[in-house]
């Protein structure tokens, strides 16, 4: 099953038919929102709002851990994520799409960022963050709506809630990132431990602030006068990727706990055990 996570601006997906809107309990908390479960010609979806219903949350007040776990515990096995997100190179301009390919976190240790830890420990292998499969099929979909999209980018999620300064918007060029965001890490790598499929869709807003032009740094308002103009092809664009055929899985994607985990399972609370046995479904 198909999980979209939607972020700034995109708190619903429209044309879709909803059955129910259900609040799931995880061992980590509660998720933003409630998990929107709704079919698309005739294919069950899910969907949950990152930021919450009314952008309640800032980027590292996000329980992802609860966010992926519950729509994991629905039996989603791919997400699709979408985020407003920073250019730092001149050739990815505000208003194109990017799947990153690769992650840098700069969240710097602050967010909690793994399924595993008091008492049960593994250790996932993230050479490969994305789905290869999934992020060919929306390139796919791109390509055939004529949408610039860019691939195979690597993303730098910082800390936030504030803006970048120009030091490290350099720094982070020289460390050979392509965009700047605050919201794929830990999520992408939530998933992963959890054995999903995942890719996101990045909305280019502005060039971050390394331009000395500053008509080009970014701004709250230009982020979101930006996400607002593109927002609604990539709706299009989901709704005919939800109307097609699943792509298939990646086997690493859906192996990454096979070897992975090293506490004696024998050993480990009936919680810790629940919470694996959803894990590696």
């Amino acid at each position: 099953m198909l999980a979209i996570i939607g972020g700034t601006g995109f708190y619903q997906i429209q044309g879709l038919e909803i059955k129910a809107e259900q609040t799931v309990d995880t061992p980590f908390g509660n998720p933003s929102a409630p998990i929107v479960r709704a079919v698309f010609n005739g294919r069950d979806l899910q969907f949950i709002p990152r930021h919450g219903c009314n952008h309640e949350f800032l980027p590292h007040e996000i329980n992802y851990r609860a966010n992926i776990f519950a729509l994991k515990k629905l039996g989603a096995t791919r997400i699709i994520s979408v985020s407003a997100t920073g250019s730092l190179q001149d050739n990815i301009h505000p208003g194109d799409l990017v799947i990153p390919g690769q992650y840098f976190d700069w969240t710097r240790g602050r967010r909690r960022s793994s399924f595993f830890g008091d008492g049960l420990a593994a250790h996932i292998s993230t050479a490969e963050p994305v789905c290869g499969s999934l992020t060919q099929w929306i390139a796919d979909h791109a390509a055939n709506m004529e949408l610039p999209l860019h691939t195979g980018k690597t993303y730098a999620c910082v800390e936030g809630p504030r803006l970048g300064t120009k030091a490290e918007s350099h720094f982070l060029r020289r460390a050979g990132c392509d965009l700047v965001g605050m919201t794929n890490v830990p999520e992408a790598f939530l998933a992963r431990e959890a054995q999903m499929c995942y890719a996101a869709i990045c909305i280019i807003t502005d060039y971050d602030c390394w331009m000395d032009d500053p008509s080009h740094h970014a701004s709250l308002a230009s982020v979101l006068e930006r996400y607002s103009e593109s927002i609604q092809k990539v709706q299009d664009m989901l709704r005919g990727l939800m109307g097609s055929p699943l792509p298939r899985t990646d086997s690493g994607c859906r192996t990454s706990l096979t070897d992975a985990v090293i506490t004696n399972t024998d050993q480990i609370s009936k919680t810790q055990k629940a919470i694996l046995e959803i894990l590696q479904e």
